[in-house]
């Protein structure tokens, strides 16, 4: 039987950093960077003859990752259910060093429950005791329907990540258009909400333009997602800044935290602060945002 780790041991990121598979000569570089998080690719960036060379570099860039005394949350963006990789994906990177998969995709439930099932078994074959997580890429119109049922199809699931690319290219949806990246990103985070999983924005493939980033990465923050990925190091402090809390933030969120706390003890459910009522969901939010500062996943 699964047992999840506990919930305060669950890293999250503000950042997240993409790492060809193919190109191993970055891999020890980036595990010294400051993305929260590292993610080596081996689906999109690893041409098919590449594959295995890929997998094997990668698993053993896992194996020195766990000597490290710090380190970035490790994933592994592996190739999809139903490839000719995808198993003996798993089987190699079930290493100290690995995290999370990152399961691209993924088009229901089944598609998770099935990772989680060879997932289970490899991680027993290997005596493994930290179960590994799966942040569940959501890449299809399909896929963006049953979200909130891939979000809550497994415990291991440690959240919902979206894929603009494969979602908006083969439907010809524009995304410069603000207004179609914001009614996804909502719809995603709903999703994500009501699985009780975080949520993720995808990559913003033009490098070059940082504003646009930083624009596609605030509107994201605004709508409660807990970090982004990066495409190039020069993107990691701009999502590194936008889903940190400032210090205000921190301040109010521990001021709340601590007058619900008396509020609780007086036997009150309310509590006025600088002139504002606060109820359970403010309190929920600034404990949330307290527990993303210590490196938590709430």
């Amino acid at each position: 039987m699964f047992s999840p780790p506990p919930a305060a041991t669950l890293r999250g990121f503000r950042s997240k950093l993409f790492v060809p598979g193919a190109r191993p000569e970055l891999f020890d570089k980036a595990l010294a960077g400051a993305a929260d998080a590292l993610s080596f690719d081996l689906e999109d960036a690893v041409l098919p003859e590449a594959k295995q060379r890929a997998r094997s570099d990668v698993a053993a860039a896992l194996a020195r990752a766990a000597a490290l005394r710090q380190r970035p949350l490790v994933i592994v963006r592996v190739n999809a259910p139903g490839t000719p990789w995808f198993e003996d994906d798993l089987r190699a990177l079930m290493q100290p060093g690995l995290d999370w998969i990152n399961l691209p995709k993924a088009g229901s439930a089944a598609d998770v429950l099935h990772a989680a099932k060879l997932l289970g078994d490899l991680e027993a074959a290997a005596n493994r005791a930290t179960p590994v997580g799966l942040l569940v890429n959501i890449e299809s119109a399909a896929a963006l329907t049953r979200a909130g049922d891939i979000g809550a199809a497994h415990p291991r699931v440690t959240g919902l990540q979206l894929g603009l690319a494969d979602l908006y290219e083969p439907l010809g949806i524009a995304r410069h258009d603000g207004a179609n990246v914001h009614a996804t990103l909502h719809a995603l985070r709903m999703a994500a909400a009501a699985a009780g999983v975080p949520a993720y924005d995808g990559a913003y493939p033009d490098i070059a333009d940082l504003d646009g980033f930083r624009a596609e990465a605030q509107m994201a923050r605004r709508l409660g997602f807990a970090g982004k990925s990066c495409v190039h190091p020069r993107q990691v402090a701009l999502a590194n800044e936008v889903f940190g809390a400032s210090a205000d933030e921190l301040a109010w969120a521990e001021r709340v935290v601590a007058a619900a706390g008396q509020a609780a003890a007086e036997g009150r459910g309310v509590v006025v602060l600088d002139g504002r009522m606060i109820d359970a969901p403010f309190v929920q939010r600034a404990r949330h945002l307290l527990q993303a500062s210590r490196g938590v996943t709430p």
